[in-house]
């Protein structure tokens, strides 16, 4: 299969990212070491989850060109915004390879996280109460979500900011989601993200995750939604 690359680059959830990063669906490379992250998430997690896990949605989306050749020119959100045309598999391992390469983002190591925008913060003030409160919902959303799914902080068609779960690896960007919207933040909440360090204390991750939240990279997508 030829794999075409293309230089135009795209806003993908308010990240710039080029489009050959995605061509042919490759794993762009993690954005800090795989230890960057201790204490709250481990090394080991790391290795698995990048290494093993999402790899296995990146492969299991290019098996998926064979049946669908269109997917070889579509960039991640084109798919998202469509997945209801396709399969099971598209949607699971599409899914997967987004909101993976949207999580490692979403992260980074304690001493480069930043602080959420004065912009931000006054609309989660707004929309939430508080900065606390935020989190709480957030927190509730995440520990609520049953099996495996994800916990998402988003903006709503109507500029509002909403706190919203998904099963699996499907997303609010996904034509079919329940709560659409463009994800500011996002936390995976399968087992896998977490069970080696904190068995089956997943409140634990969540209380760590806050430690190493990637705020100038939401800062950044928030901007990018707003001027949508």
């Amino acid at each position: 299969m030829k794999n075409t690359l293309k230089t135009t680059l795209l806003v993908i959830a308010g990240s710039v990212m080029s489009v050959s990063a995605w061509a042919e669906f490759k794993q762009a490379p993690l954005p800090y070491a795989t230890n960057a992250l201790q204490p709250a998430i481990d090394q080991q997690t790391m290795e698995l989850h990048y290494g093993k896990h999402h790899k296995a949605y990146v492969d299991n989306l290019n098996a998926q060109i064979k049946t669908y050749p269109e997917l070889d020119k579509m960039d991640p959100v084109q798919l998202q915004k469509q997945i209801s045309k396709y399969n099971t598999a598209v949607r699971n391992n599409g899914g997967g390879h987004f909101n993976h390469t949207f999580f490692w983002e979403s992260l980074a190591p304690a001493n480069k996280t930043g602080q959420p925008s004065a912009a931000l913060t006054k609309q989660i003030t707004q929309d939430f109460g508080s900065m606390d409160a935020f989190k709480q919902k957030f927190n509730e959303a995440a520990t609520g979500r049953f099996g495996s799914g994800w916990a998402w902080l988003i903006v709503t068609p109507e500029g509002k900011l909403a706190i919203t779960s998904t099963p699996n690896q499907d997303n609010p960007l996904m034509d079919l989601a329940e709560t659409k919207g463009q994800p500011l933040l996002g936390l995976d909440v399968w087992e896998h993200a977490y069970y080696l360090k904190y068995q089956n204390r997943r409140a634990d991750y969540i209380k760590a995750f806050w430690s190493v939240v990637n705020w100038n990279k939401v800062n950044e997508r928030y901007m990018q939604a707003m001027k949508k």
